[in-house]
């Protein structure tokens, strides 16, 4: 894996029809920032070439927004995406980084968050930077990371919807 990409879901309706959390949709306003966050990543070339998305309603329907940003990506829905802790998601990211350059996760904090603090960590970003990850890692936000031949991270880019 050349390049990972972490994208939190959109904006999610508080509940769901169902009352289980897994089924929660997303709001309009979680359609939009999903798909302008798509548009953004994509003009800047941060395009994926394989997307691994939960499971939920709210993943889905996120990658379901975003997707004609990046119409070659090949994706699959992963089970155990579904909340899953930073190791999960950078276990399933350096699997699928053996075959494909580009990897974009579609999932949910605390995961992706902690996974960004670590690897800004891990990559020696400025202390500011990760205090800024850590203080929010709001619906829709992305944090790009490249890799090395050794595996190590380094910053690339981190975006929320609202900046």
């Amino acid at each position: 894996m050349d390049r990972l990409i972490l994208l939190r879901h959109g904006k999610a309706e508080r509940d769901s029809e169902s009352g289980d959390d897994f089924d929660r949709k997303l709001a309009d306003r979680g359609v939009i920032e999903s798909a302008a966050m798509a548009a953004r990543l994509a003009d800047l070339g941060l395009i994926p070439d394989l997307v691994l998305i939960s499971p939920s309603a709210r993943t889905r329907e996120t990658w379901a927004a975003a997707a004609s940003s990046f119409p070659n990506a090949a994706f699959r829905v992963e089970r155990s995406l579904y909340h899953a802790e930073e190791s999960t998601v950078r276990d399933m990211a350096e699997a699928a980084g053996e075959t494909s350059g580009t990897v974009m996760i579609v999932g949910h904090n605390p995961g992706l968050q902690d996974l960004t603090i670590r690897l800004l960590s891990e990559g020696s970003a400025p202390q500011t930077l990760i205090a800024r990850a850590h203080g929010a890692f709001p619906p829709a936000a992305a944090a790009v990371f490249l890799f090395d031949a050794a595996g190590r991270p380094s910053y690339d880019g981190l975006f929320f919807p609202k900046d």
